[in-house]
């Protein structure tokens, strides 16, 4: 395994990530425990979960198989906050309340007394970013946390954070969390160089596409819901409007050049983000064993220039079929 600095911290991870979204879920304890167990002996060293996957039973079962297997100390665990996780106006959010009291439940959840990376889920217009920074701050100054990030935010977002730490001496956000794959492209307009340019890991989710780019679906052929992977998420209706026709033309021309390479279509499209400049590492999100295996089998294809430029060609730099980011990324009416 060929491992990777993340961003300016100095630590190292491996390319591909595992993400813990269907663990607790759609995949059983058990089922979880052997796929983490066989994701770190296969060198993956990043784990990347949410408090607000499965209400927090992500987190529990992660936290059992790392307790499990003895191996804690040798994986960068990651988490997150942010979603709503229970009714009321303070149950969602990035003040320094919520952040506070639930990393205080994560940490209980993943039977850890520190969080590698602990990342914002989402850009909030409605509390300003040096109150979040500073609660953050004093999560990582007590030792709770040792890194800071964030997940789908604009690259002006992103500025802003770091122009706050640095004018306030807080510590700063060291990754990006974007969803990024072939047929999601824009964060390579601004993103990405504003990332290579400040020193900011990018850690892409969704590199599959939710599941466009698996191979499974050609002409006419969407998921079934038993077994889309978001098919029982409040946000089901964005995931279909995305099974529209340009993502089937598309997906007949990359599976013939997965097929060229001799490899499936969801490891040509996971090998092609993990080689993108300014990738860090590509969190892959497997509900079974069988998915992990073929998932794993894309660190041994090699992307070659005339392999992206025939990407280049289905899917233009910056362009997309279909659109991944859904965040609020305008400023709050009252902070005008």
């Amino acid at each position: 395994m060929e491992y990777r600095l993340m961003g300016r911290t100095g630590v190292e991870v491996s390319p591909m990530a595992l993400g813990c979204m269907m663990f607790g879920d759609r995949t059983t304890p058990e089922d979880s425990y052997a796929i983490i167990d066989r994701a770190l002996d296969a060198g993956i060293n990043l784990l990347d979960t949410s408090n607000s996957y499965g209400r927090g039973r992500s987190e529990e079962v992660t936290g059992d198989a790392l307790k499990r297997n003895g191996r804690r100390d040798q994986v960068i665990l990651a988490t997150k906050y942010y979603i709503r996780i229970g009714e009321g106006p303070n149950m969602m959010g990035s003040s320094r309340r919520f952040i506070i009291e639930q990393c205080e439940k994560s940490l209980r959840r993943l039977k850890t007394d520190y969080i590698d990376l602990y990342q914002q889920h989402r850009p909030n217009p409605n509390t300003p970013i040096d109150e979040t920074l500073r609660a953050l701050d004093d999560l990582v100054t007590s030792g709770k946390v040792r890194y800071i990030g964030t997940s789908t935010f604009a690259a002006w977002q992103v500025m802003e954070a770091l122009w706050t730490s640095d004018r306030q001496r807080l510590n700063r956000f060291v990754t990006e969390q974007p969803p990024y794959n072939i047929f999601e492209r824009r964060i390579e307009r601004e993103l990405i160089p504003m990332a290579q340019t400040y020193g900011l890991a990018v850690l892409p989710w969704s590199p599959l596409a939710a599941g466009l780019l698996s191979g499974k679906y050609g002409h006419g052929k969407a998921p079934h819901p038993d077994e889309a992977r978001y098919a029982r998420w409040p946000g089901n209706p964005l995931e279909k409007a995305r099974w529209v026709q340009p993502v089937y033309d598309a997906v007949e021309k990359l599976a013939a050049l997965a097929e060229a390479k001799g490899c499936t279509l969801s490891q040509f499209a996971l090998a092609w983000v993990m080689g993108q400049p300014g990738v860090t590492s590509a969190i892959i999100g497997p509900r079974t064993m069988e998915q992990l295996e073929d998932n794993l089998k894309a660190l041994e294809v090699s992307i070659t220039d005339e392999d992206r430029k025939a990407v280049d060609r289905i899917v233009p730099r910056g362009g997309m079929v279909v659109p991944y980011y859904e965040a609020e990324f305008g400023p709050h009416p009252h902070r005008i």
